[in-house]
């Protein structure tokens, strides 16, 4: 089984309790997952994983955050070809085109996009996206 890396950035911690949930999915699921702040993680340190969970809330205009989440997925999105990649994150505003975009953009780097989308929450995640969360990680795992 491969090893997967859960890389997030949370401002007010809803996206960190999803990130530990898809990392609890996988270590249900029999995997093995390094939880990291996308501050704590290089860009080629996670291009060594086979797996990537990334979690980002939306931003601004229903976007990734700018400071260190966009610019460490732009130095990723080049690599992304032939990985298997889930995305998670919340926003408080708008109709999640921000998950939309960063879907279409994991898919024509070439990465599977795993359970064919992201896990989104309107704020502050309830039990029914922390358990879609938990299976997403499950699903990566396995």
């Amino acid at each position: 089984m491969s090893k997967t890396a859960v890389i997030y950035w949370s401002q007010t911690g809803n996206t960190e309790q999803m990130a530990n949930a898809v990392a609890e999915g996988i270590a249900a699921a029999g995997g093995e997952a390094g939880l990291f702040s996308v501050s704590d993680i290089t860009p080629e340190d996670a291009l060594a994983y086979t797996n990537l969970a990334l979690g980002c809330p939306a931003m601004g205009a229903e976007e990734l955050e700018e400071t260190e989440f966009a610019p460490f997925f732009e130095a990723i999105q080049g690599g992304l070809g032939g990985k298997r990649v889930a995305l998670f994150g919340s926003y408080g505003w708008g109709d999640g085109e921000w998950m939309r975009t960063w879907q279409a953009e994991v898919e024509s780097a070439g990465a599977e996009l795993v359970g064919g989308q992201g896990v989104i929450a309107n704020y502050e995640p309830d039990d029914d996206v922390l358990e879609a969360c938990k299976a997403l990680g499950g699903l990566l795992a396995s």
